[in-house]
């Protein structure tokens, strides 16, 4: 009965200790997720705000220029202003915007691409840009409206030529008016903000060919990331976010893309190793903490099911004690008593039959006074182990019910059954003692299928009886009585 509950008892423990480790390495791992989300979105706010920032800078500045652009390009073709001077010229055309810092000189070029009028001269150099893009795409298209060139060596200087269309008063095609913003604002723009290694901040046309980017690499600058076929654009759409690498180069970066209709679009990124840095560190910390209490945890478990088996073991051990006859090995009396109950309450819900053999040593006080009391336990141990052979299925029950008398419960067994066991048990016993002249056994044998009202001390009283008979009948014999109403037969 101890191991049983020692192993329901540990698998408990065990079970629990199990449920216990995994929730909460559930908890923390919801904790660590939580975390490593809020350093996500906090990144992502902080890069939405820093490209909302840089675009609406970008924005505005090209917002002046193009303002200036547009209104040479309403007052350049007007009748009124052909016979004034150039000086007058100038100060109609061109306003203070146009000559800010990292703004190029507005230029004024005919229908044939020549350079007519140019805002930091009064007397231009002979000039022709007729195969320039930013000339070609007004000249082929009346509806480009502002258009913003590739990175380019304009005038000496790397920059990004603005340009618009000048219409005659029919609508014809009467020339550009071009405008540069020099790198120079990007590298201001850019130097101007707090950024860590490795953060990027990449400005594209609208075509994704790249206008600027930091960290400044003039190889990629002017590359048109349309073209990358390891790239799906649709990856960081208008105001979207992307996690991975990018198109340029292969480091893992959150992106950040600001949403608007403005000319040029502003791409900021940062590695995902310097968002989730800190985040690392604590999960580790959190981690390490976290697998210490999982091995204290097994640790104690298995050290308290250790314990439980080794009090397990010595309950069984001392219960053991408690129903075994120390001579003999067989079950006492208290057992006896316990299984006999417990047999016969099974017996009567299933209706099925139980016998008991009573068995005692014939003349065994003459060889006890004759032999000695070492010599008589020694015939006792010989027919306790005869018992124990002819009685070896797992519901039987053999045990030691006084001095020199035995009973074994054999349920399930009929009355002529059992009485085939205590014809084995009779014979084995006369087998081992030697002959007619030794030790031999008297047994009375009882059986019934109880019902309700019925007492199974019936059931020892008709075998005591039928032992009773055995031995006026002359020892050596077994008897088989009948229960309630006794009867016997040799």
């Amino acid at each position: 009965m101890g191991r049983p509950s020692w192993r329901l008892s540990a698998k408990l423990l065990i079970a629990s200790s199990l449920v216990t480790v995994m929730g909460f390495s559930a908890i923390c791992a919801s904790v660590m997720l939580d975390m490593r989300r809020g350093e996500e979105q906090l990144a992502r706010q902080s890069l939405e705000n820093l490209a909302s920032g840089i675009d609406a800078d970008i924005s505005r500045n090209i917002e002046l220029y193009d303002l200036s652009l547009r209104n040479v390009a309403n007052n350049v073709g007007v009748p009124e202003i052909k016979d004034v001077s150039k000086p007058v010229l100038h100060l109609i055309l061109f306003d203070h915007a146009a000559t800010a810092k990292h703004f190029g000189a507005i230029q004024v070029f005919d229908a044939d691409g020549r350079l007519t009028v140019d805002a930091s001269t009064l007397d231009p150099p002979p000039e022709n840009r007729s195969d320039e893009e930013y000339f070609t795409v007004h000249r082929d298209n009346p509806n480009v409206g502002l258009f913003i060139s590739r990175p380019m060596l304009h005038r000496g200087r790397y920059a990004i030529v603005l340009s618009r269309r000048i219409n005659g008063p029919d609508g014809h095609f009467m020339g550009v008016v071009a405008g540069s913003i020099r790198f120079s604002y990007f590298h201001e723009l850019f130097g101007g903000l707090s950024l860590d290694e490795g953060d990027t901040i990449t400005v594209l046309r609208r075509d994704r060919t790249v206008v600027m980017r930091r960290p400044f690499d003039l190889d990629v600058i002017g590359r048109n990331l349309g073209e990358r076929r390891d790239w799906n654009p649709a990856n960081l759409k208008d105001g979207s976010s992307y996690e991975g690498a990018g198109p340029i180069d292969r480091t893992p970066r959150l992106y950040v893309r600001r949403a608007g209709d403005h000319p040029l679009i502003v791409i900021v990124g940062k590695p995902l190793d310097a968002i989730f840095k800190i985040w690392r560190t604590q999960a580790s910390r959190i981690g390490a903490i976290m697998l210490a209490l999982i091995v204290f945890v097994v640790a104690v478990t298995l050290f308290l099911a250790r314990e439980i088996k080794r009090r397990a073991e010595a309950e069984a051990k001392l219960e053991e004690l408690a129903t075994t006859d120390a001579l003999t090995g067989l079950r006492n009396r208290r057992k006896f008593d316990a299984t006999i109950e417990s047999e016969w309450r099974r017996a009567m819900r299933h209706k099925t039959p139980v016998s008991l053999l009573m068995i005692d040593a014939d003349h065994f006080k003459a060889y006890n006074d004759t032999h000695g009391h070492q010599a008589g336990d020694q015939v006792l141990v010989g027919i306790a182990i005869c018992i124990s052979d002819s009685v070896k299925r797992a519901p039987d029950c053999a045990a030691r019910y006084g001095g020199e008398e035995f009973a074994v419960l054999l349920p399930g067994l009929s009355p002529s059954e059992a009485m085939r066991v205590a014809e084995a048990i009779r014979t084995k016993v006369l087998s081992w003692s030697g002959g007619e002249s030794a030790s031999t056994v008297s047994i009375g044998v009882a059986g019934t299928t109880p019902v309700l009202g019925m007492d199974w001390s019936a059931l020892v009283h008709a075998a005591d009886k039928a032992l009773y008979a055995a031995k006026a009948s002359g020892r050596n014999c077994c008897i088989l009585a009948t229960v309630p109403t006794l009867s016997l037969a040799a």
